[in-house]
């Protein structure tokens, strides 16, 4: 009995240290939820800037006025342009930037890091492993499989790498209920190099025909993008936002530690399971119908936490709308910059990201002990 009480006692004060630590990111509530609201029209407009931006005379209030049912103002060329090339790339870039970004947010409180990111600690290279074997070998091993998802066999076998590099790299860091700065980033090194080995590989092993196509993806590009590929990667991306309720509250508290969380009552296990396979389905996704896209994971959770705070009932919504929104605007910057070509979108957010991360490293160096 007298053990109990301590036990509880000892909950008790887990919880309240966990409420002080959070107390900062309380009094910013309101400035969050303005944040979420004003990022959730400034997504609508990133969708309408985007669709309305290229070499069509459609003007923005053509378009806004056509998708609000007002007539017929756009000629049968337009419609074409806007509704089956341009949205389709719209939409499929607000999931794909927001996935990444909610995935960069979840692996930085699940490893109680800021420098934790799917492309950086070698997720997407195990995505990219999935994706690759799965377009290589659909006419051969992997047929069967291929047949047997038809257009879900390019984000589930992304989703089969992403899950298996999450994991490894997981048990990999983590000891004692401790995860290693040092030993994650070494692993997700060594894990993407081997996933890039393996990936090379299957790339020696290509056709012409997905040679070219390879080539191409691997450097991240949505001029791909159809309702099919919506359609396909969509319902795995939407199904890893619905997790954001369920573990917004224990990545709160694991920031403490597993101990800590554990004791104010946060099922630790249950949590890490269902944080690793929301980031290996988001990532999966992304990475099977947009290629490599790097630092969106990293930036955006990054500046949010510095506006809003560490909360992340907060920081995961507002990140998958941010991720969205600036994957949208360097998407019609590669399409536009270099008109009528096309720059591979992977490298606008590396030429932009990567400045932002060895930023965030240089301010994180004396902490983290690097």
């Amino acid at each position: 009995m007298a053990l109990q009480d301590a036990m509880r006692r000892k909950r008790a004060n887990f919880s309240l240290t966990g409420r002080r630590q959070f107390r900062t990111a309380g009094d910013r509530s309101r400035l969050a939820l303005l944040a979420i609201l004003l990022l959730a029209v400034g997504s609508v407009l990133s969708l309408l800037f985007s669709v309305t931006t290229g070499a069509s005379n459609a003007s923005f209030l053509e378009v806004t006025a056509n998708m609000a049912g007002s007539g017929d103002v756009l000629n049968a060329r337009d419609r074409i342009i806007i509704f089956y090339i341009r949205m389709p790339r719209a939409i499929l870039g607000f999931l794909v930037g927001g996935s990444l970004a909610v995935s960069g947010a979840i692996m930085q409180g699940l490893f109680r890091n800021p420098l934790a990111d799917p492309g950086l600690v070698g997720v997407s290279s195990g995505a990219s492993l999935g994706a690759v074997g799965i377009i290589v070998l659909a006419s051969t091993f992997a047929a069967p499989l291929y047949t047997l998802l038809g257009i879900y066999a390019l984000p589930t076998s992304a989703f089969g790498g992403g899950l298996a590099s999450t994991w490894l790299l997981y048990r990999i860091a983590t000891g004692n209920g401790q995860t290693s700065v040092a030993t994650m980033l070494l692993a997700g090194i060594a894990l993407g190099s081997l996933a890039g080995a393996l990936t090379g590989l299957l790339i020696y092993m290509a056709n012409d025909q997905q040679l070219r196509d390879l080539t191409f993806w691997g450097m991240g590009s949505l001029a791909g993008a159809t309702w099919a590929k919506i359609a396909g990667a969509g319902p795995i991306i939407l199904l890893s936002f619905a997790a954001i309720p369920f573990i917004a509250r224990g990545l709160n508290a694991i920031t403490l530690g597993e101990a800590a969380a554990f004791h104010m009552g946060v099922p630790v296990q249950r949590l890490k399971n269902i944080a690793i396979v929301s980031v290996a389905a988001a990532t999966g996704a992304s990475v099977a119908v947009s290629g490599g896209i790097g630092f969106v994971g990293i930036v955006v959770p990054h500046v949010l936490r510095m506006s809003i705070g560490p909360d992340h009932r907060f920081l995961l919504p507002a990140s998958a709308l941010l991720g969205g929104s600036l994957l949208i605007f360097a998407d019609v910057l590669a399409r536009t910059i270099v008109a009528p070509a096309e720059l591979p979108i992977g490298i606008v957010t590396a030429a932009a990201g990567g400045p932002f991360f060895l930023w965030i490293l240089l301010r994180h160096r004396a902490r983290l002990a690097l």
